[in-house]
C-alpha cells in the first residue's frame, strides 16, 4: 500500500510488480471477495459471454459450423464464410482490422476489455475465484488454510476445489479443441478409445493440462508476465484514455477518518482505508496511478464506492476516467489520434470488403511434380507430369476441368477423369500435358490452362512445360 511518506520515492513502487516479494519469490494473492454494481454488471456480461464461448462449436448454418479455426489443415470459417490458405490475404486484413480496432478501442477505452471480456480474466475471476470463495472462503480464510498443516480439512477442501478445477479445465481444453477441428471430430475422440485417436487424445489432455496450469497456480501471471497487450499500454494510451482511475485531486491528502479529534489540516476523500488494494486481483495500488499489472476489473471502484457511502462522502474517487477529467475536469475523445485511427480503420474495412466482394470461389494450383523433367514417348510424344490442387470455397459441389489454350498441348488425366469437388473441400489429383516431340521450339515453354467451372471459364494458370533440346 502507498503511504504518503516524504522520504520516499513516489516512483518506486515502479520498480517491482506487486505479485513479487523483495526477495524475488512470488507473491501470492489472496484478494478479498468484492461486491457493488461494477461486480454484478461484469458477473451477468460472464455469463452471456460463457455461454456463447461454449456454445460456439456448435452453432451451425446448413450444417456447417459458424466459426472454425483449423490450423492443422489451414482452413477458417469465420461467420460462416470459409477462408483457405490461398486467401492469406484476407486474413492478414482480418488481423489488421483487428488491431488497429484493439489500437482505437484502446486509445479511447483503456483495458475496458481486459476486464470485462478477456477469456482469462472471465474464467479466473468469474468461474474459477467464485469456486475458490465457495470452497475456501475469503482471501483471509485462504491465507490461513494454505499456511495450515495438511490435515482433514484441509485435505478436503483442497480436493473438492481441484477437482473441480479439472472437470472445468477439461471442459474448456474440449471446447477449444471443437474450434480448431471441429465438434464432430472432438465427439469421435471422446466416444472412441485413445488408441483409436492417440493425437487427438494427447492435445485434449495437454489443452487441459495447461488452462489447469494457468488457472489454479500462474493465474494474474498470464496478464503481467506473458500478455503482451499490458506492456503495450504505454504507447496506446495518453492524457485523454478512460481508465479505471484514482481521483488524486479530490483524494489527496489522505487519511485515516479519527473519532472525537479534531483535524487541523484539510484532508481529501480518501480513508487510506486499503480496501482497493486488499481486492486487487494483481496487488496493485490504485492510488500510485495507472500501471501496467491493471486490467481494470472495476474491484476496487466497487469497493472504494462502498466506502464512501459508509463515510457518507461522495462516490467515484476510483472510477472511469482520464488524466485530463482529474486535473482539468475536461474529458476529450475525439483526439488527432483517434481520428488517424478511425480513418486507417475505415480504410482497412473498405479495402477487405472490396476483397471479399471480388474473391474467386475456387482456387486451383499447378505445379510440375517434383523431381521429374519429362517423359519421351514411343508415340514420337513428349509429357510431363502435374500436381493440381483445388480447393472449393462455396457450399456446392463443383465440377471442373483444365484446358490447354494452346491446342498444341493435351492433358491426360491420371485417375478418376471427373473432378468433382465437394462443398467447403480440397481436392488433390495428377494430370500429364502431352505435346507432339517435333513442335517442341525450346527446352522450357509457357503454357497457359483454362480453368473451367461448370463448363465456364473463370481462370487462366501459368505453367511451364520441359522438352528435350530443339534438333535442327
Amino acid at each position: 500500500m502507498a503511504k504518503n511518506n516524504p522520504n520516499q520515492n513516489p516512483e518506486k513502487f515502479r520498480d517491482s510488480i506487486g505479485t513479487l516479494q523483495e526477495d524475488g519469490k512470488r507473491n501470492w494473492m489472496y484478494p478479498k471477495k468484492v461486491s457493488g454494481k461494477f461486480y454484478r454488471w461484469r458477473t451477468y456480461l460472464s455469463w452471456v459471454l460463457l455461454a456463447i464461448l461454449f456454445a460456439g462449436p456448435f452453432i451451425k448454418v446448413g450444417g456447417r459450423p459458424y466459426l472454425l479455426f483449423n490450423i492443422f489443415e489451414r482452413k477458417f470459417i469465420i461467420f460462416g464464410a470459409a477462408f483457405w490458405p490461398q486467401d492469406t490475404h484476407l486474413l492478414i486484413f482480418l488481423l489488421l482490422i483487428f488491431f488497429v480496432f484493439i489500437i482505437l478501442f484502446t486509445a479511447v477505452f483503456g483495458r475496458v476489455f481486459c476486464g470485462w471480456a478477456c477469456p482469462q480474466t472471465l474464467f479466473m475471476e468469474m468461474v474459477f475465484r467464485k469456486i475458490e470463495y465457495w470452497i475456501e472462503g475469503e482471501g483471509n480464510q485462504q491465507r490461513k488454510l494454505n499456511a495450515m498443516p495438511w490435515n482433514g480439512e484441509k485435505l478436503r477442501k483442497k480436493g473438492v476445489k481441484m477437482g473441480i478445477f479439472v472437470f472445468i479445465s477439461l471442459m474448456i481444453s474440449h471446447t477449444v479443441m471443437a474450434y480448431l477441428i471441429g465438434i464432430d471430430q472432438v465427439v469421435d475422440i471422446v466416444t472412441q478409445p485413445p488408441s483409436e485417436n492417440l493425437s487427438g487424445f494427447i492435445g485434449l489432455m495437454a489443452f487441459t493440462g495447461v488452462f489447469l496450469f494457468v488457472f489454479s497456480w500462474f493465474r494474474e501471471q498470464a496478464c503481467i508476465v506473458v500478455c503482451p497487450y499490458g506492456r503495450l499500454q504505454g504507447v496506446l494510451l495518453d492524457a485523454n484514455s478512460i481508465n479505471v482511475t484514482y481521483d488524486h485531486v479530490r483524494g489527496e491528502p489522505r487519511a485515516p477518518i479519527r473519532k472525537n479529534k479534531v483535524e487541523e489540516e484539510p484532508k481529501g476523500d480518501c480513508v487510506d482505508c486499503s480496501l482497493c488494494v486488499q481486492v486487487c486481483p494483481t496487488g496493485i495500488d490504485i492510488r500510485n496511478g495507472v500501471q501496467m499489472e491493471c486490467v481494470n476489473c472495476t474491484a476496487c471502484i466497487d469497493a472504494c464506492d462502498e466506502v464512501m457511502l459508509k463515510v457518507d462522502r461522495p462516490t467515484g474517487l476510483i472510477r472511469y476516467a482520464s488524466d485530463n477529467s482529474v486535473m482539468q475536469q475536461t474529458q476529450k475523445l475525439i483526439t488527432p489520434r483517434v481520428k488517424i485511427y478511425s480513418f486507417l480503420l475505415l480504410v482497412l474495412v473498405g479495402a477487405f470488403v472490396a476483397l471479399l466482394a471480388t474473391r474467386d470461389d475456387l482456387a486451383a494450383t499447378v505445379t510440375r511434380f517434383r523431381g521429374m523433367t519429362y517423359q519421351a514417348r514411343d508415340t514420337g510424344e513428349i509429357s510431363n507430369l502435374y500436381e493440381v490442387t483445388f480447393i472449393n470455397k462455396t457450399f456446392d459441389p463443383q465440377e471442373v476441368k483444365l484446358e490447354p489454350e494452346n491446342s498444341a498441348y493435351r492433358i491426360e488425366v491420371v485417375g478418376d477423369q471427373n473432378w468433382t469437388l465437394q462443398e467447403q473441400a480440397k481436392f488433390e489429383g495428377r494430370f500429364f500435358l502431352v505435346k507432339d516431340a517435333g513442335e517442341i521450339v525450346s527446352v522450357q515453354e509457357k503454357v497457359t490452362l483454362l480453368l473451367t467451372q461448370n463448363g465456364k471459364v473463370i481462370d487462366k494458370i501459368q505453367t511451364s512445360f520441359m522438352g528435350p533440346i530443339a534438333q535442327d
